[in-house]
C-alpha cells in the first residue's frame, strides 16, 4: 500500500509537470467554458431573468451549472491522455518498471483532477466579474469546488474507461464528447428544468449532471433543498466503484 501511495505521488506529479509544460493546454481549457459562460449570460440571461427565473440572477444560476459541466468537459481529457500515453509507448515504458501499474491509472486522473481544480477557480474568477455572489458562507464555497472537482474525477474514470478501449486518442476524444453533450444540454446547467416538457424532466431531475449542478448552486447560493448534495455523492461514489476496476481490468490488458 506504501508503495502505491508512493509511486501515485510520483506519476501524478510527473503528469502535472507536463501539464505545466504544454501551458496552451491549460489555457483553451479555460478558454471554452469562460466562452460558454459569457455567451449564456449575456445571449439568454436577459430572457430568463425575465422569465423562468422571476428577475433573479442568471449568473448565480448559470456559474455553478457552468462549473459542473466545466469539470465534466475536463474529465475527457483523461482518456485523451492516456490513449496517446499507449499510443506513444510510455504505459509500456511505464509498466516495464518495478512501480504499480494501478498507480499509473492513478496517477493520470488525480492530474486531471488537479488541472480541474485550477480552471473551476479561473471560472469563479470570471464569474465574479460579470457578479457572481456567494450568498452561503465560505464553507460552502469550499464545498461547491469540491464538488466540482469530485464529479469532474468521478467522471474522469469513464473517459478513462474509453481511452483504454478505443487506444486512439482522436477517437477518445469525440466519443468522449460524444456522451457529453446530451447530459449537458438535457440538465439544469443553463436553464431550470421546470422549463422542459414533461417527458424530459423525468429524466433531466434524476441524472448526474443536475444533481452535481443543484448541489453546488445549493452550496453557493443556499437556493433549493441540500438533499441533490447526497444524491451527487451517492453518483460520485457509484461512477468510481462501478468504473475504477473496470477501467484497471481495461488497463492490464492494454499494457
Amino acid at each position: 500500500m506504501i508503495n502505491f501511495i508512493h509511486d501515485t505521488a510520483v506519476l501524478t506529479k510527473r503528469n502535472l509537470m507536463r501539464i505545466l509544460r504544454t501551458p496552451q493546454l491549460l489555457i483553451f481549457s479555460s478558454i471554452q467554458p469562460v466562452m460558454f459562460l459569457l455567451l449564456f449570460n449575456y445571449v439568454f440571461g436577459g430572457a430568463l431573468k425575465n422569465g423562468a427565473l422571476d428577475g433573479g440572477s442568471y449568473i448565480n444560476f448559470l456559474l455553478p451549472g457552468v462549473l459542473a459541466q466545466t469539470a465534466l468537459f475536463g474529465s475527457v481529457q483523461t482518456g485523451v491522455g492516456m490513449s496517446q500515453d499507449i499510443s506513444k509507448g510510455v504505459v509500456d515504458r511505464l509498466s516495464s518498471l518495478p512501480i504499480s501499474r494501478g498507480a499509473i491509472v492513478a496517477g493520470r486522473t488525480l492530474a486531471d483532477a488537479a488541472r480541474n481544480v485550477f480552471v473551476v477557480l479561473v471560472m469563479i474568477s470570471v464569474g465574479l466579474l460579470l457578479g457572481f455572489e456567494f450568498h452561503n458562507g465560505i464553507l460552502s464555497a469550499l464545498g461547491a469546488i469540491g464538488m466540482a472537482v469530485l464529479f469532474g474525477f468521478a467522471f474522469s474514470w469513464i473517459s478513462l474507461t474509453i481511452g483504454l478501449g478505443v487506444k486512439d486518442p482522436e477517437t477518445a476524444q469525440v466519443a468522449g464528447f460524444l456522451w457529453t453533450f446530451p447530459l449537458v444540454f438535457a440538465s439544469s446547467v443553463f436553464v431550470p428544468v421546470a422549463t422542459m416538457p414533461d417527458w424530459l424532466q423525468v429524466f433531466t431531475k434524476h441524472q448526474p449532471i443536475t444533481q452535481a449542478v443543484d448541489a453546488i448552486r445549493y452550496l453557493t447560493t443556499g437556493v433549493g433543498s441540500p438533499d441533490p448534495i447526497w444524491y451527487a455523492l451517492a453518483w460520485i461514489v457509484g461512477i468510481i466503484a462501478i468504473f475504477g476496476p473496470f477501467s484497471s481490468r481495461l488497463f492490464s490488458k492494454a499494457s
